[in-house]
């Protein structure tokens, strides 16, 4: 027979199935949102497809906070680095700005307070010779000691030594002997006096001076030795302070610094030459006790008071050991360590670059090197050589210490004057005092905070997840009903049907509400006009079965026990009809009304059907005799009438 199928039969026959399910799932469902249970009902395909989403766009937020707090963290980490770096360039250069100043003004201060003794020695002398007709070298320095030790103090040194040497000819070199023997107990005393110099008393000074101008002879054994070429000689003569030196047990009073010292003899015909006071280059001097780098330098002394004439000649000489180190004591306060300094000497020529004779060979006296560490008030020494950190030659300061500006073509073949250079360097131990835990302070803060945040990321996630899970469950529970409640064909035009509607109206009706379930699925609001689902099918069979004495039975009966009843015989019926592929089309009261050959048009539609009937018919007398031990003995008694419509 003809038979239309539309979603109102599709209602109808599953709405005592919808019953059941409703009732056995509505303990799990009734603890859940009310907004959950007006949602939409979606396609469990489409809610996988969304949770897939979700779930890469969680991992791409997880992406995007590890790289922002590694790259936030990475950019503080390495700003605050830099900021130190650049505080503790800035310091350093403050330090070695200061260092140099200091020393240069040192320096300065000394070379003018230089100048001013050869000028208060020569115009002192100029004045004797006036009013007693003396003449050099025959003059002896009144108070030598308190002029000496002012010059002293202005050399910026502790122990500076400072020593007299008249300029004595060949002629003059006995006179000279008897001269220095006279004055030196004179002067010794005055000293001795000044000084408060208790060691040895001036007896004892006496005995171990060598009454004639001599040298300590090399080659025999180092013994007090008569200078005895021709020629100028330079004895000392005055000296401060007083006493020997060097762990000398003699005094220096006579010796020839010209045939004694190299260096100061090439000094001397330096300063002659220029007319200038001359610095020699830095030497290590070596006594009992300790090593200590120093330099030598020369004032020349003229015959008279006008130092800037130019027929002026040189009379005397005053020579100075300068000490470097206490140069660059108290330059710092403490806590302000590693200041790296390098004392250069080198000939201008040498230093410069400039070319030189070929007839002139460069040796190793031409430029030393002494190194000096700077700890606040204090300096060491480090050595002979530059021991500064090569990581720090990009920071170091240079600037010239002592340039006595002296023509180098008025000196003597082979010789010249050394310019003093001071190069200032950091060190690691600077550069560590300004390295503080704020890098790792600050990286930690940043790390905290995306920390904090993406904790606050994952509740959250958690939580939306939680709700999206409940979500599903809905979903599927929802597909589960539509699945035993309606064929898969007719519940995939449902869906389609769904989805346009959704596409049309955002899933919402003209009241404004959201749509439900079965407005959605059944289609009654009807929304834009949409046809019900109605199918013509031409050739099915229609079973029909009803319970005998169901009437009776059930007025003698609890409504628990009718339910208990209809819902173990339709449930049986429901399999039956799965396993012959039987829709049911619906039940109502005692009355079960199935079809064969739809939705699924088959050609055995009628076969189908009766052999469906008959199941139930063997079925209907299983299920009651079993039901009877809790229904009641007539329960058995229950029979099912069928009829089949072709």
């Amino acid at each position: 027979m003809p038979y239309y199928s539309s979603a109102e039969d599709d209602e109808r026959s599953a709405t005592s199935t919808k019953s059941q399910v409703t009732q056995q799932s509505s303990h799990s469902s009734s603890g859940g949102d009310d907004d959950i249970q007006q949602n939409l009902y979606t396609s469990p395909v489409v809610g996988k497809r969304e949770e897939a989403n979700v779930l890469r766009a969680r991992g791409l937020v997880a992406i995007i906070l590890l790289v922002a707090a590694t790259g936030v963290a990475t950019a503080a980490y390495l700003l605050v680095k830099q900021q130190e770096r650049r505080d503790f360039e800035n310091q350093f250069k403050a330090y070695a700005t200061q260092v140099i100043t200091v020393t240069r003004s040192k320096a300065d201060q000394f070379f003018d307070a230089l100048d001013v003794f050869a000028s208060s020695i020569g115009a002192q002398a100029a004045a004797e010779h006036a009013s007693h007709n003396t003449s050099w070298p025959f003059y002896r320095i009144p108070e030598w000691s308190v002029q000496a030790e002012k010059l002293a103090q202005l050399t910026g040194v502790d122990e500076p030594i400072v020593a007299l040497s008249p300029l004595v000819h060949e002629h003059e070199k006995d006179q000279w002997n008897r001269f220095a023997a006279e004055q030196n107990p004179v002067w010794y005393q005055e000293s001795i006096e000044h000084e408060g110099y208790t060691e040895l008393t001036l007896v004892e000074l006496l005995q171990r001076t060598i009454p004639f101008v001599h040298f300590y002879d090399p080659e025999n054994d180092f013994r007090p030795t008569p200078v005895s070429r021709p020629g100028e000689i330079l004895p000392v003569f005055q000296a401060y302070p007083i006493g020997p030196i060097q762990g000398v047990p003699v005094m220096t009073t006579n010796v020839d610094v010209l045939i004694s010292s190299q260096q100061t003899e090439e000094l001397y015909h330096i300063a002659k030459a220029t007319r200038r006071p001359t610095i020699g280059f830095t030497q290590i001097n070596i006594d009992l006790e300790t090593t200590i780098p120093g330099s030598q330098i020369i004032q020349p002394i003229f015959d008279g008071a006008d130092t800037k004439a130019e027929t002026r000649k040189v009379v005397a000489i005053t020579g100075i050991r300068l000490h470097w180190l206490d140069y660059f004591k108290n330059l710092l306060t403490e806590g302000e360590d590693g200041i790296v300094v390098v004392l250069e000497s080198a000939c201008p020529k040498l230093s410069q670059g400039a070319a030189r004779p070929v007839s002139h060979v460069v040796t190793e006296s031409e430029r030393n090197i002494i190194t000096y560490q700077v700890d606040g008030p204090n300096a060491v020494f480090l050595g002979e050589d530059d021991f500064h950190d090569p990581n720090y030659d990009a920071q170091v300061m240079s600037e010239p210490f002592i340039d006595l500006d002296i023509d180098q073509s008025q000196l003597p073949e082979g010789s010249c004057v050394p310019v003093l250079t001071l190069h200032v360097y950091p060190s690691a131990e600077l550069e560590e005092s300004f390295k503080t835990n704020n890098d790792i302070l600050y990286t930690a803060v940043v790390v905290v905070i995306f920390a904090f945040t993406s904790l606050v990321f994952l509740l959250y996630d958690f939580s939306v997840g939680r709700r999206q899970r409940t979500v599903m469950d809905r979903i599927a529970k929802q597909d589960r009903i539509v699945s035993d409640v309606f064929p898969t064909a007719i519940r995939d035009r449902l869906y389609e049907n769904q989805a346009k509607n959704m596409m049309n109206t955002n899933g919402v009706e003209e009241d404004g509400g959201p749509l439900g379930l079965d407005e959605v699925f059944y289609g009654t609001s009807n929304i834009n006009g949409s046809a019900p689902l109605a199918d013509l099918f031409p050739s099915v069979t229609v079973v029909f079965a009803d319970l005998v004495g169901f009437t009776a039975w059930s007025s003698a009966r609890e409504p628990h026990q009718v339910f208990i009843l209809l819902e173990t015989i339709y449930g049986a019926f429901d399999k039956l009809a799965y396993r012959h592929g039987v829709f049911k089309v619906e039940t109502v009261g005692d009355c079960y009304v199935a079809a064969a050959g739809l939705p699924e048009p088959t050609d055995d539609h009628a076969v189908v059907a009766c052999r469906f009937a008959r199941d139930c018919l063997q079925k209907m007398t299983d299920v009651t005799l079993k039901l009877e031990v809790s229904l009641g003995p007539d329960t058995s008694e229950l029979d099912l009438r069928t009829g089949i419509h072709r």
